[in-house]
């Protein structure tokens, strides 16, 4: 949901009474619960040892990517691809965004095919790792833009607005903590391991670190101005949940990220839970207006469920059908179990891996801009009943 603070803020104020289940559930589903983890990894840390957790916790995240981290690209081809054709051709969206459209669903994963393909033909390290580089470059950015698309659309569904100005800042607040993530730590580039790739990262000099930080400490300081000005004139501040899981996608996935070494396995998880929350509030409304006359269309959990199945589905083919099969067909046999030079075992894999996360970010800037017409059932909070859990 990277870009879903483009989406206009027309949201009805929230029914008041509404379940603090529910108020619980979005606080943690919207970055919350990595409060909550923090201290439970720590606990676990002191208890059983550093190498122990680390490795239970490893495994325990490999295999919940299985119905949380790689379903949450998945289904964003579920969401970007449904009716195609007419989104590229037809009159459904605006010029402006059919334009967007064509290139992130056509231009982008054109090539980066080709790049990938390139790398994997040459059989070597560099090619590929630039396209690695580019995914961790692009990560930081998709991570801050979620946080602002939580913070934004969250506000508006409980009735608060923000100005241009004040998105301005909060925006810069967003870019300058992905650029201080991206440049720090200094280094003058060092060899890396990526899914079985391995290659020379990017250098980041330490003026540039020295710099990002110092325009990432001003930015906090124009937030907080702002905040507190906001407050000053309508006695309002944002609300708690989703101004939590903006700070938290800004300052601890991203920015601090490695401040605890077994939340590193856990924070994609908990940025995938973010994302898939909002997925399902918008495919829950959608589901819900077509339940009823006209269309009389499937029952809301029928529509919810077959979209579950089909994410995981789609992402198991994507992250472990798929890479398995080219890997060991067209690698290991032809290889008599000899990689290619640098490539490692697994060079279709992170081939595969890097290109659905780049496609991903460039897929996210379409869906939840305001001009995609499905967004008018995240954003207006009227769409459900007052009561629905996590409205």
């Amino acid at each position: 949901m990277q870009s879903a603070g483009t989406i206009p803020m027309t949201a009805a104020e929230a029914p008041r009474g509404e379940p603090w289940r529910a108020r619980v559930a979005e606080f943690l589903a919207l970055g919350g619960g990595t409060l909550v983890l923090f201290p439970l990894a720590w606990l676990v840390r002191r208890t059983v040892g550093l190498d122990a957790s680390e490795d239970a916790i490893d495994a325990f995240a490999y295999h919940a990517a299985l119905v949380i981290n790689n379903p949450h690209f998945a289904v964003t081809y579920l969401l970007f691809y449904k009716d195609a054709r007419n989104r590229a051709l037809g009159g459904v969206l605006p010029p402006a965004q059919r334009a967007r459209y064509v290139f992130a669903g056509l231009v982008v994963p054109a090539a980066l095919l080709a790049w990938a393909a390139s790398a994997l033909h040459a059989g070597t390290a560099r090619s590929m790792g630039f396209m690695v580089e580019l995914m961790f470059f692009l990560v930081g950015w998709h991570y801050v833009k979620q946080g602002f698309g939580i913070l934004t659309v969250f506000s508006a569904r409980r009735g608060l607005r923000y100005s241009p100005l004040e998105r301005a800042v909060i925006l810069s607040h967003c870019f300058a903590g992905w650029a201080y993530a991206w440049a720090s730590p200094a280094t003058p580039g060092r060899e890396v391991a990526e899914k079985g790739v391995i290659y020379t990262s990017l250098a980041r000099p330490p003026g540039l670190e020295r710099a990002a930080l110092v325009d990432f400490g001003l930015s906090t300081a124009a937030l907080l101005v702002t905040l507190a000005l906001k407050w000053r004139r309508e006695r309002r501040l944002p609300p708690f949940a989703p101004l939590a899981g903006f700070l938290t996608s800004i300052w601890l996935w991203t920015v601090y990220s490695s401040v605890d070494p077994l939340m590193r396995y856990i924070i994609p998880a908990l940025h995938s839970i973010q994302y898939l929350y909002v997925v399902w509030l918008l495919k829950r409304n959608e589901a819900r207006e077509a339940e009823g006359p006209p269309l009389f269309g499937r029952p809301v959990g029928v529509e919810l469920g077959i979209l579950a199945v089909s994410a995981v589905g789609l992402a198991w083919v994507l992250f472990r059908g798929a890479p398995e099969l080219l890997d060991g067909a067209l690698v290991l046999r032809s290889s008599a179990g000899e990689a290619a030079p640098r490539l490692g075992e697994t060079p279709y894999f992170a081939a595969i891996y890097v290109f659905v996360n780049i496609h991903h970010y460039f897929m996210d800037t379409v869906i939840w801009r305001r001009e995609n017409p499905e967004t008018r059932h995240l954003r207006d909070r009227a769409a459900a009943p007052a009561a629905a859990p996590g409205a």
